[in-house]
């Protein structure tokens, strides 16, 4: 369920396939399936994929269809390409057409929606008659486009009358939203990110600017997505996000009025036509707004290079992509200068991240054995790391300066074994310091900002089990823990709030509305993020065998989400630039996977690797 989407044909078992024909490589399929004039409905099940750019076309209802192939046939049209769903509102009586609201929701189901009928609940020839919906939840998705994981039985009433004057059938009572298989889903969805702004602004070296915070949703991929997440963007953040970010778009601010398609000219310029709400903003406001837009509209399309925009008859302001950088921070483009591991001595190393990279010792006391180190993490700007004795007791943060030395460790565990002390830590963008202590006396996640002073204690409210592993976002808004509870090992992405009231030394800090990002899997033994809403995780479901994998924050799984199996993983490194390989530590030492490729060792000896953060 990624960003990117292969089309699929529809097949139906058991029943007569719509024909189709081929026109300019796009194949189209006028109709989807014919249906049975009597008896129960099948399900509409999933599909697998076959062709690219397929388009799927709804059949309106037959003359005289009977109770059971206006359900399916109106199922049918739900998964198909009409933007306004206006063919399955033809299955509908007046009354109920009005009322149906698809965009409230997408219910997604392991295989296609199965229905029953239902004896009980009327008679074709008493003039209505009932179906009943069920198949297993996979996801669901909200009236505001975010994604969430979901589990147990669906069922759902669907109900016919048939009309006196006419005598055909139609559907006068259904659930709000749509349902369909997951195959459907992912031929008609596809992974975007929103961008918004952190309520905080980030410090890169001497310019202060706000860090972009990726806000990922999904939208139907056939029916102008480009024009779809624009007004979503307007339409403000998501809710689970909305507390710790900020719109540069002012309050009511939309497409202008006559705008239904957004398409970018021949130069890789799009024009986005705002209302009069947008008129009076600055230059610095407008060009975050442009910001926001061109992020998104990448996300999505990566050939749109420019933004402008409009108001009215007024030009706003025009942003490029080169000149985005210099508006926002954004994670996914901060390129890396090394890569990072502990070598077989216990040192911290570093190298360029390629096959014939020569590694040596970082500059500083943490790279030349003074303590021996079994996890470090490294500062976004790589001017600052901090280091986890090899027996878990104690952290100490450093300069990477030749000649610089550690002073007296910043933070203390006093847990009775190596499994009871401190986690490896992380640095978010705004240089801050991350890092949990497992003692089971005391349990706690930890804050030091900019990587010293009083730990400030992180509240977890809706914590349940103890923190294996922390990994905090650039953004320093989005953390994800591994939490294990009962011997289970589960990733959880959580939404960092700060709130620092005015003569108070240290801020209030707590990590809000825990959601898991692997609901498959039982163990998780390594996770890193590897994109502005993507992150690789190493685990197994339960019986299964270790497997390396990506996954979106929101708990959905890109297409290409499997990666080549590897074993005994201790450490997995990826980078918030796509562009970055990615690597790991295992029983074989420092591992890297070429593009294309299987894993290959680079070093024979390395307990752990990672980038900067």
């Amino acid at each position: 369920m990624g960003a990117e989407r292969e089309g699929d044909t529809r097949t139906r078992r058991g029943r007569k396939r719509a024909t189709a024909y081929a026109a300019c490589g796009v194949v189209l399929l006028a109709g989807c399936a014919s249906m049975p004039d009597n008896g129960d409905l099948r399900g509409v099940e999933s599909t697998p994929r076959q062709e690219t750019q397929v388009r799927v076309f709804a059949m309106p209802p037959r003359e005289d269809a009977p109770p059971s192939e206006i359900v399916q046939g109106f199922l049918e049209a739900l998964t198909s390409d009409d933007p306004t769903f206006s063919t399955a509102r033809q299955y509908l009586t007046p009354q109920a057409a009005r009322t149906w609201q698809p965009e409230q929701s997408t219910t997604v189901l392991a295989d296609g929606p199965e229905a029953e009928a239902d004896r009980s609940g009327g008679r074709i020839e008493g003039g209505d008659f009932s179906f009943t919906l069920t198949g297993t939840r996979v996801a669901t998705v909200d009236g505001q486009q975010s994604y969430s994981p979901a589990d147990g039985n669906y069922g759902q009433i669907v109900h016919l009358v048939r009309d006196k004057k006419s005598e055909q059938w139609r559907i006068d009572a259904l659930p709000q939203g749509v349902v369909m298989g997951t195959s459907d889903f992912e031929r008609n969805y596809m992974s975007v990110n929103k961008y918004y702004f952190a309520s905080t602004t980030t410090t890169v070296g001497s310019t202060r600017r706000p860090a972009a915070v990726a806000d990922p949703v999904y939208v139907r991929e056939r029916v102008d997505p480009t024009t779809q997440v624009v007004r979503s963007l307007l339409g403000g953040p998501t809710s689970w996000l909305r507390p710790v970010v900020r719109s540069s778009f002012p309050t009511g601010t939309e497409l202008a009025k006559g705008v239904t398609a957004l398409t970018p000219d021949d130069q890789n310029k799009l024009t986005v036509p705002l209302n009069d709400k947008a008129e009076n903003v600055g230059h610095a406001k407008c060009d975050e707004m442009a910001a926001q837009l061109l992020f998104t509209l990448q996300s999505l399309t990566p050939i749109v290079e420019e933004v402008e925009l409009r108001a009215g008859h007024t030009r706003l302001c025009s942003l490029s992509e080169n000149r985005a950088a210099t508006v926002a921070a954004r994670g996914s483009e901060d390129h890396p200068g090394y890569l990072y591991f502990i070598d077989g001595d216990h040192r911290l190393a570093r190298m360029s991240s390629g096959e014939d990279a020569n590694p040596d010792p970082v500059p500083g006391a943490l790279g030349d054995g003074t303590k021996a180190l079994r996890s470090v993490a490294v500062a976004h700007d790589e001017h600052m790391a901090a280091g986890v004795t090899i027996d878990g007791k104690t952290l100490y943060v450093g300069s990477m300066v030749t000649g610089s030395s550690l002073g007296e460790p910043v933070l203390r565990s006093t847990g009775a074994t190596e499994s009871d002390r401190l986690t490896a830590p992380s640095w978010d963008g705004q240089g801050d310091l991350w890092v949990a202590d497992r003692n089971p006396d005391a349990p706690r996640l930890l804050l030091l900002q900019k990587g010293g002073g009083t730990p400030v204690v992180v509240r977890t409210p809706s914590l349940d089990g103890r923190i294996n592993a922390v990994r905090v976002a650039a953004d320093g808004v989005r953390i994800a823990l591994v939490v294990e509870k009962d011997g289970k090992q589960t990733l959880l992405i959580g939404r960092i709030e700060r709130d620092q009231k005015p003569g108070e030394q240290q801020p209030s800090v707590s990590v809000q509305e825990l959601r898991s990002a692997t609901p498959e899997l039982e163990q998780v033994t390594a996770v890193s993020w590897a994109g502005d809403s993507r992150l690789v995780v190493v685990g197994r479901e339960s019986g299964g065998v270790e497997q390396v994998q990506y996954v979106q924050s929101d708990g959905s799984v890109p297409e290409a989400g499997t990666l080549p199996g590897l074993t005994e993983v201790q450490s997995i490194a990826a980078s918030e630039d796509s562009e970055a390989p990615l690597f790991a530590t295992s029983k074989n030492g420092l591992l890297w996977l070429p593009g294309g490729s299987g894993w290959r060792t680079l070093k024979e000896t390395a307990s752990a690797v990672f980038y900067p953060g």
